[in-house]
């Protein structure tokens, strides 16, 4: 049974949160069975989780989530992908999400046609297997059961949540609409260098402890490195030293040091793959 009718799909809700009411809280009961789900939300010290949950509470106030696929929506869901979304912006703020509104939860894996033409102007059709996407100025598309494979690394919702910050600012290309102190070429410089060495190293045939999936462009190298910075930040900072510390910055978060000061060990060097 549910602890409360918390229906993220009532009209009534969002227009209690536009008359200027809070939004309305979220159980702890229900908070604390989404966290279970999401280990490292763990080494949120107690202050953090507060915030993050009061983030969470705002954003549900003016996201608006649609099941398809034959899911049935229920307050778990959408409390554990406001969770897992809401912390990339813990210190940033919900402005950072403001260009968007909707959130579309398949049961699994869906189907996007896609179609593209070849060098002699043919169109090429065929269908794309996604566990997750984002348009731009758009809704969000997640696979709750993908979402549910959250750790060691692999995050959907979090890499989906880091597309739009990177949209923010125009199209997906790595570089996120920067906050003061954070230099645009600065930025660029560590991003690509450490994007060309790692696609390098997928091409030599590593099996690297990050996802390869992150060669594919620096777009999606920046999304797969948010999901290794707050799931398995030991693997980032080592790897790529300079970079991590500049998504420290950015994201004005330190996870390594978050999960040192609260005895949260993670494996050093994960392997991913065979």
């Amino acid at each position: 049974m549910r602890d409360a009718v918390y229906s993220y799909r009532a009209m009534k809700r969002l227009l209690t949160w536009l008359s200027g009411e809070p939004p309305p809280p979220i159980p702890d009961s229900l908070w604390q069975r989404a966290a279970a789900g999401l280990p490292f939300l763990a080494a949120l010290d107690d202050d953090e989780n507060r915030r993050l949950k009061q983030l969470a509470e705002v954003f549900l106030a003016e996201k608006e989530f649609t099941a398809a696929g034959g899911l049935e929506l229920t307050d778990d869901i959408c409390v554990a992908i406001a969770a897992q979304g809401c912390l990339p912006i813990l210190n940033l703020g919900l402005a950072a999400y403001g260009d968007w509104v909707g959130i579309i939860v398949y049961p699994d894996e869906f189907v996007v046609p896609r179609q593209i033409y070849d060098e002699d102007g043919v169109v090429h059709q065929f269908d794309d297997i996604l566990s997750g996407e984002t348009w731009a100025g758009g809704p969000l598309l997640i696979s709750w059961q993908d979402a549910q494979l959250a750790g060691a690394g692999y995050n959907v919702v979090i890499h989906e949540f880091a597309h739009k910050l990177d949209m923010l600012n125009g199209e997906a290309d790595g570089v996120p609409a920067l906050h003061s102190g954070l230099a645009a070429a600065e930025w660029e410089a560590a991003l690509l260098a450490a994007y060309d060495d790692f696609r390098q190293r997928v091409d030599d045939g590593e099996n690297t402890a990050i996802d390869p999936y992150a060669s594919e462009n620096p777009a999606e190298f920046f999304a797969v490195l948010s999901e290794c910075f707050f799931d398995l930040p030991a693997v980032f900072a080592a790897e790529y030293p300079a970079l991590y510390a500049l998504f420290c910055r950015y994201y004005r978060q330190e996870p390594l040091a978050r999960q040192g000061a609260n005895g949260i060990r993670r494996p050093a060097t994960p392997a991913i793959g065979p």
